[in-house]
């Protein structure tokens, strides 16, 4: 696949395992993230498979975001596929013990992080009538769990902005959609609960869905014929039925 696709939260996690499937079928890749030395291993690993360029910047500073974007040279410029992956979940606490750091967080990253990149990219897609932007929602966007308030509220809100980009990008042609896992065993946990012990036991007693799981999903998306858009995408581990409901061998 003759394309370039940006990437955001590509050090890790499914962002990561996606740049390992994109360069696998040959997609030259544009991957950002906040760990330079991260995105310089990654290049070094996926350099004999494809053209690679890294772009260091937090999704929540749109001066960064802008100037970081400006920065791609002209052999990278012409972007495909844009994969908003970039995304966060901090604390589990009913919303009355909520910290508001935490909320600042994953509204600024899981939203407004989303909002600077796309708005960054989306010029470029409308000039050529063409493009595909996929942006990583979680089942914590389609149900509200015990706990989850604010995580969930972004995260519905990246449901709620993938479609009003669909409606407002359909004349251009550009493609987008939303895929959504479940539970993925990631670095996440370990973010949300700050590196407490707790985090090892979410993905315990059963078979989670793991980063390459996802990443084979998004080229699967991505690689759809010129008239087939996949528009929305849930996945979830075969032990997990909803949010709630995991069955966990003891």
């Amino acid at each position: 696949m003759n394309k370039t696709a940006l990437i955001t939260g590509a050090t890790s996690g499914i962002g990561k395992a996606t740049a390992y499937e994109f360069a696998k079928h040959g997609i030259q890749l544009i991957i950002c993230g906040r760990r330079q030395e991260r995105l310089d291993s990654i290049k070094k690993k996926l350099e004999p498979l494809t053209k690679v360029h890294t772009l260091q910047f937090d999704v929540r500073n749109k001066t960064d975001v802008k100037n970081a974007i400006n920065s791609i040279p002209d052999n990278f410029k012409t972007i495909d596929i844009l994969i908003n992956n970039a995304g966060n979940a901090h604390g589990l606490d009913p919303i009355q013990d909520g910290s508001i750091d935490d909320w600042d967080a994953m509204m600024d990253i899981n939203v407004k992080g989303l909002l600077y990149v796309s708005k960054a990219i989306i010029p470029q897609m409308t000039e050529r009538q063409s493009g595909h932007i996929i942006n990583i929602g979680s089942s914590a966007g389609k149900e509200v769990y015990p706990k989850g308030n604010v995580y969930c509220g972004s995260k519905h809100a990246v449901l709620a902005i993938t479609e009003g980009m669909r409606i407002d990008l359909n004349p251009y042609g550009i493609k987008v959609g939303a895929v959504n896992p479940g539970l993925v065993e990631t670095e996440f946990s370990k973010v949300r609960f700050k590196g407490d012990a707790i985090a090892d036991t979410v993905y315990k007693g059963f078979d989670a869905l793991q980063a390459e799981d996802i990443a084979e999903i998004i080229y699967f998306v991505v690689s759809r014929p010129t008239h087939v858009n996949i528009a929305d995408l849930l996945v979830f581990p075969t032990a997990q039925a909803n949010s709630t409901t995991v069955k966990k061998e003891l």
